[in-house]
């Protein structure tokens, strides 16, 4: 059995005056399909899964014409929809738009026949919970005439087992004890009673965060402690995080009967959305979306989204705009939730959005103006570099990965007030301030945007004219964070990145900082290791020796630390 996600919505409620057969009917007779018809004018009374006769008549039509059947019935036991398979599966159609929220179920039941004997098999169960259906129930039809026995299933609010669903049999459709109608009514109350107990006072969307690698294990979980820090910047709650191993075979990153469990997980949490640690391509997004009514969005929109809420300058809103942009454009194939968390960044689209190829032609049209202010920002930042030039000002410039407490440094060489937080890129927007040295020295000293592992090729394009600010520096900080325990990755993919801007030639002093959090003799050890000056730019009594190493660096041997 499958979903035919890619059938048109329905504007409404079925009209049943058009006894329309879903499904394969090719080669049916008119007999079987005035038999079929039938089944709209039958009603099952709701504290029922379905009547015994109808369950009957169900498995006598099946074993004549040797497809499976199958009926999709409401809560008041009408019934909406007729569908036919072939003799392994049949496909549903498309269902409408989720009933209320994440705690109500989809208000219908599938009741289906099985020709081969076999109970629920798993393809059944991803219906049950992608589509988030009542109750799913199979019919084993069986040759000698009588009545079938029956398996059914239906999704539980707290995961018992693997996949989050309970299990009901009987020998035949009577000797089921089950008022359907309370079942449902219980499930529905004890889904929200328990996403009551788990959210919270704020409005924050909360998010199943999702890895997907072939790397080895301890590797993946690292990368997604770093996800759940910019999600913590982005201001998401995480209420889950799951691991899968990333198989060659999956064209689609994560195979059906996964996002069914995905479903069920979200339930449980009270997810809105899922946010995955790798980037995802716009046939990804687009089958991802046809598979789950959740929101999905990836690492790349992630920080896109963090970048547009910490952009304070004109120039830094531009660019973060740019970024958004570009990655937005080849993803305009058709309206789907992924595109949600994009939607207040990026503006200048009025009358006619709807239209795809309008869309496209703004959006290229915007890209344009964007790139000519940001040439003209270039300019702009290019003569103040010469003016510094002509000043002969020596221009010191702080790199490092995010959150490494480069702006932390800032503050304290020059006594500034830049913001600075313990959150991923909480400085965007660059900030120069002046560092005066003994003996009527100074220098200009420059705090930069964080870099970042797999950091968007799209936003590290938009950013370039800030990053040029690196070229024209003598002598670069590469701040470390002595305590993160990812710091060796850390440390290379910052040198990476500085390689990419041909600034691997540029004098650098590497500074160990946050030694306040590690012991002293690790702060040696690691100061040894990586040849860094180990401070605390939180204290400042440990400045004075960066002070001395950074005037060394310049030339200045004669220049000491000034208090």
């Amino acid at each position: 059995m499958g979903y035919n996600a890619s059938r048109p919505k329905r504007p409404g409620g079925r009209d049943r005056s058009i006894s329309r057969i879903e499904g394969q009917t090719q080669g049916l007779k008119p007999s079987h399909l005035d038999r079929l018809r039938r089944f709209y004018r039958r009603r099952v009374p709701p504290d029922r899964i379905i009547g015994p006769e109808l369950a009957r008549e169900m498995a006598e039509v099946s074993l004549e014409i040797g497809r499976q059947i199958g009926l999709l019935l409401d809560r008041s036991g009408m019934v909406d929809s007729v569908i036919v398979g072939d003799g392994r599966g049949l496909v549903l159609p498309d269902t409408g738009r989720q009933r209320g929220g994440l705690t109500r179920l989809k208000g219908l039941r599938l009741v289906h026949t099985h020709l081969t004997g076999d109970g629920l098999d798993q393809d059944d169960l991803n219906d049950l919970a992608l589509l988030r259906l009542d109750l799913i129930a199979a019919l084993m039809v069986r040759s000698d005439g009588r009545p079938p026995s029956m398996e059914a299933a239906h999704l539980l609010p707290v995961s018992q087992g693997d996949v989050g669903v309970a299990r009901l049999s009987a020998p035949h459709v009577a000797a089921l004890d089950l008022d359907f109608a309370e079942l449902i009514r219980s499930l529905e109350v004890e889904f929200n009673r328990r996403q009551e107990a788990v959210r919270r006072t704020d409005s924050r969307d909360r998010a199943l965060m999702i890895g997907v690698s072939a790397a080895p294990r301890a590797e993946a979980e690292d990368h997604l402690d770093e996800l759940d820090e910019l999600s913590r910047t982005a201001g998401l709650e995480i209420v889950d995080r799951l691991l899968f191993r990333r198989r060659s075979k999956e064209a689609h990153l994560l195979s059906t009967q996964r996002i069914g469990q995905l479903n069920i997980r979200a339930m449980q949490t009270g997810a809105d959305l899922l946010l995955f640690d790798v980037d995802l391509n716009p046939a990804q997004i687009n089958w991802l979306t046809e598979q789950t009514e959740l929101r999905i969005i990836d690492r790349t929109q992630l920080i896109l989204d963090i970048f547009a809420q910490r952009a304070q300058t004109r120039e830094g809103k531009l660019q973060v705009e740019m970024a958004q942009l570009k990655y937005l454009l080849p993803r305009l194939v058709k309206k789907n939730t992924a595109m949600s968390r994009l939607t207040g960044g990026i503006g200048g689209r009025g009358p006619g959005e709807t239209k795809l190829e309008i869309n496209r032609r703004r959006v290229r049209e915007r890209i344009t103006r964007l790139q000519k202010d940001l040439d003209r920002i270039k300019d702009q930042r290019g003569r103040h570099r010469d003016r510094r030039a002509r000043a002969g000002l020596p221009i010191i410039s702080i790199v490092g990965y995010t959150n490494a407490g480069k702006s932390t440094l800032l503050n304290n060489l020059t006594r500034s007030e830049v913001m600075a937080e313990d959150r991923l890129f909480a400085t965007l927007d660059p900030t120069s301030r002046r560092l005066r040295f003994p003996r009527d020295r100074s220098v200009i000293i420059t705090d930069t945007v964080g870099f970042i592992r797999d950091l968007p090729a799209d936003l590290f394009e938009a950013f370039s004219a800030t990053l040029e600010e690196l070229s024209s520096a003598d002598l670069l900080l590469h701040v470390m964070d002595a305590s993160n325990p990812r710091l060796d990755d850390n440390v290379r993919i910052v040198e990476d990145l500085l390689g990419r801007l041909d600034l691997a030639q540029t004098p650098v002093v590497r500074v160990l900082n946050k030694i306040d959090l590690i012991g002293p003799d690790m702060a040696a050890n690691l100061a040894q290791l990586h040849q860094a000056v180990p401070i605390s730019a939180l204290e400042p009594e440990t400045l004075p020796r960066l002070i001395t190493a950074m005037a060394e660096r310049l030339g200045w041997n004669d220049s000491v630390a000034r208090e």
